[in-house]
């Protein structure tokens, strides 16, 4: 593994399980995985409240805050009736930074219980 690579963990127990990282941070590069709320929240928006907490953490672990963030990637299970209360909470955290986005609709994620997973990409200046 390249000394230049720090991979980021955030303790969950299928992290070395299922060989992942919360977030890898190489040079001034950092990519935070895709991130659900763990099952805390009930909607789609108090889900999305939680995932950019535990993102804001890994961001902060890797030297990195929101203001870095250039790419988001948003998927949800119901596109068309949870678009609109994700992107609202989008644009409170991003809509100043404007990072390029995407948000796809997929049938299904996780466990049933989950309706949003979302992941970042950060540059450090």
């Amino acid at each position: 593994m390249s000394t230049n690579r720090q991979n980021i963990s955030s303790g969950s127990p299928r992290e070395p399980v299922l060989g992942y990282s919360r977030a890898v941070r190489v040079g001034n590069l950092v990519f935070v995985a895709g991130t659900t709320s763990g099952g805390i929240g009930e909607d789609a928006e108090s889900q999305t409240r939680e995932i950019f907490t535990r993102i804001s953490k890994a961001l902060e672990q890797a030297g990195a805050s929101y203001e870095d963030v250039v790419r988001t990637r948003v998927y949800l299970t119901h596109l068309a009736r949870d678009f609109d209360a994700v992107g609202a909470v989008h644009g409170e955290i991003f809509g100043e930074i404007r990072p390029v986005t995407a948000t796809i609709g997929v049938s299904e994620l996780a466990s049933p219980d989950v309706l949003v997973e979302v992941e970042v990409d950060a540059v450090l200046a």
